[in-house]
């Protein structure tokens, strides 16, 4: 039997607008997986404390108000001081192209900017996360 694939959707910081993590948490569901949604304003310390606690295989974030460089740096940092390195880090949000180069630096997998189609989103964690939980 094949285990489903356990998603952690999260909005760090103080962004307040999460109708796109909504969009893709759905679209996740509907594709099968197990998606844990956060709420609005999570810490990195509450994100990846669920994301441990949930046995999650990725964490994906959504960030729209500019802070991204800094909440995704620490996400990823915690996730490995943790011992949960494992754990696949995607996001999207606002992000300019030229930050995302960073971004894979500090480990996040795939960054989806705007216009991203939920299809391509559930493709790529299909393609990527399932390969790195198995």
């Amino acid at each position: 039997m094949e285990s489903r694939i356990r998603v952690v959707v999260a909005k760090p910081g103080l962004d307040g607008h999460d109708r796109g993590a909504k969009v893709v948490a759905r679209a996740l569901r509907d594709a099968g997986m197990e998606v844990i949604y956060t709420g609005l304003h999570q810490t990195p310390e509450q994100i990846v404390a669920a994301c441990i606690a949930e046995d999650a295989d990725a964490v994906g974030l959504s960030v729209l108000s500019g802070a991204h460089l800094t909440l995704f740096k620490r996400v990823t940092e915690l996730l490995a001081e943790r011992d949960a390195g494992d754990i696949v880090v995607f996001g999207g949000g606002i992000i300019p192209e030229e930050d995302i180069p960073v971004l894979k630096e500090y480990g996040v997998a795939k960054i989806f900017t705007p216009g991203a189609t939920t299809q391509s989103i559930v493709e790529w964690v299909r393609g990527n996360v399932a390969a790195a939980a198995a």
